[in-house]
């Protein structure tokens, strides 16, 4: 079964799934799952490609344990700078390498051959388990996000489907594999800031007013601001700025406005809406003419150690002798749509270090063990 795992997860790096093109690794999978008992259904919106597969259990629906991920990769950057073709999966000292090998075809492929090897074991003895396996794959993760994962949740929550426990296969671990779980990520807020002046000669600035100079205050006053301290399970909010423009390009005129893209990445002891009015007191407080949009990009969730989370670091433990912790670090993922539906959502998946770099690769000896992980915690969640 190792080598199902390698060979499926080289079949998927070799499909150019460039977001938001899923270049039939979708149909690769399909192909394996529905002579297991899936049934496949592909969603399609605004040309991204979503494949809802479930398998129901003879005695009992519930629970539902579902497997999320995403067949869409990152461009490649400098193909040049890359040791092998990134579209064909190459061994090398002991790793495979590809763009999409730990982001997260190989977490895919491990999920899938699992599935298999339970399905063998059932088959063996002549039973079903109590419960439903599913899979939500798309090809929308490392784009916009706005056609993929969410479009399913909103079909699955209008159909009343049920979900008990989510595993999104997404690279967590750090240093080996096991150590790390995400069961949560902080929440994602936007602002497009745009700071009115009066654009002028800077040899009259009683004629003109700068927006840059009026700025600057309450800047500094966003910067420094506490805006929460965290929660046993989060870091407190952060505020940054990512972009900063004004001026007409000329050394001696005033600009006439100011554009501040900033984001707010911020945890459950918060909430946008308040975020939001704290932000636009501290600009008032400061007498701006202003304009600001907002964009939510995700709110934050949490699952609080329960049976997923038990399930999960027992199956780690048995299987690499690693004690995986939990943490809520990073960026957002597909876990916060998921969340809508779902009381324990948890991410897990092989080292991160080489995630969107140049010569992407995951540790071939990695591949078996991942596989056994999940298909130890889909035993565990499933049993009588």
């Amino acid at each position: 079964m190792s080598q199902a795992v390698i060979e499926l997860t080289t079949e998927l790096i070799g499909r150019r799934s460039l977001t938001p093109e899923d270049a039939g690794c979708q149909e690769l999978l399909r192909a394996r799952l529905a002579p297991l008992g899936f049934e496949c259904e592909t969603i399609i919106s605004a040309g991204v490609t979503n494949l809802w597969a479930l398998r129901r259990g003879t005695k009992t629906d519930a629970p539902t344990v579902l497997f999320a991920g995403h067949t869409d990769v990152v461009p490649t950057g400098p193909v040049a700078e890359w040791l092998s073709d990134p579209f064909a999966a190459t061994e090398h000292n002991g790793r495979l390498y590809g763009r999409g090998a730990s982001d997260m075809k190989s977490s895919l492929a491990a999920f899938v051959v699992a599935v298999e090897e339970l399905s063998a074991e059932w088959q063996a003895r002549g039973g079903e388990p109590t419960g439903s396996i599913g899979l939500l794959i798309t090809s929308d993760e490392e784009g916009p996000a706005t056609d993929g994962t969410v479009k399913v949740v909103e079909l699955l929550r209008q159909r009343g489907e049920r979900i008990d426990y989510c595993i999104v296969g997404e690279p967590t671990s750090v240093h080996t594999l096991g150590d790390t779980i995400k069961n949560g990520r902080r929440g994602s807020l936007s602002g497009r800031l745009r700071v009115i002046g009066l654009q002028g000669h800077v040899a009259y600035p009683h004629l003109a007013r700068n927006p840059v100079h009026d700025l600057a205050p309450a800047l500094a006053e966003l910067a420094a601001t506490s805006w929460d301290e965290g929660n046993e399970f989060f870091p407190p909010t952060t505020w940054q700025v990512s972009n900063f423009h004004a001026g007409t390009g000329a050394t001696n005129v005033i600009p006439g406005q100011a554009l501040v893209d900033f984001n707010f990445r911020f945890s459950t002891a918060t909430n946008a809406e308040e975020l939001q009015q704290r932000v636009e007191m501290i600009l008032e407080r400061h007498g701006l003419s202003y304009e600001i949009a907002w964009t939510v990009g995700g709110l934050p969730f949490l699952t609080v150690p329960g049976r997923l989370c038990a399930a999960l670091t027992g199956a780690i433990r048995e299987e690499t002798g690693v004690a995986a912790e939990l943490s809520t670090t990073g960026g957002t993922s597909d876990g916060r749509f998921i969340a809508a539906i779902c009381p324990e959502v948890v991410e897990f998946g092989p080292p991160n270090d080489t995630i969107h770099k140049v010569n992407e690769h995951v540790e071939l000896s990695f591949l078996a063990p991942l596989k056994n992980i999940y298909a130890r915690t889909l035993r565990t969640l499933l049993a009588p």
